[in-house]
């Protein structure tokens, strides 16, 4: 028979700061650190909520200057750009939670840029990891349109405010 490829299994990147990555993944894109093989070189798996079947879907590569030799017998030599995703453009994700998410951005202090595409029902939403990997969130457009904007929707919470 044929090879067939059942769904993408994870994405990996490699790091300078691994501290930094991980909080990014856990507090703005709300994945949970689990299991992770004793390689040798530093890292973290990252999953969707608290199942750890999968093997995880974002793996972070800490690179350690101080000893590259495991990660290059591994993996092999890479010249790693210091920031950016190389040929792969962008990683993309289906969500919702929209308003909430505007919130923990806005908490974190992250940059973004809404887009929605009404055609295809979606909202998108693309920020960038802290290695400058760009991650777009697809929400239902049905979302956007209960809210209008984010300054719309940010306006209506000055508002709010006693």
């Amino acid at each position: 028979g044929i090879m067939q490829v059942r769904k993408l299994a994870h994405y990996s990147i490699r790091s300078f700061d691994l501290e930094k990555s991980s909080h990014f993944y856990e507090k703005v894109l709300g994945f949970t650190p689990g299991y992770r093989p004793p390689f040798d070189f530093p890292g973290v798996w990252l999953y969707m909520g608290g199942d750890e079947q999968d093997f995880g879907t974002v793996h972070i590569i800490g690179i350690d200057p101080a000893n590259p030799e495991g990660l290059k017998k591994y993996l092999g030599d890479k010249d790693i750009p210091l920031k950016g995703t190389g040929t792969v453009d962008h990683i993309a994700f289906l969500v919702t939670g929209l308003v909430e998410f505007w919130g923990v951005l806005k908490a974190e202090g992250i940059a973004w840029r809404d887009r929605t595409v009404p055609s295809l029902g979606l909202h998108q939403v693309f920020i960038e990891d802290p290695s400058g990997v760009t991650i777009e969130l697809n929400f239902p457009a049905s979302e956007i349109e209960a809210v209008g904007s984010y300054a719309t929707h940010a306006a209506a919470m000055v508002e709010v405010q006693p």
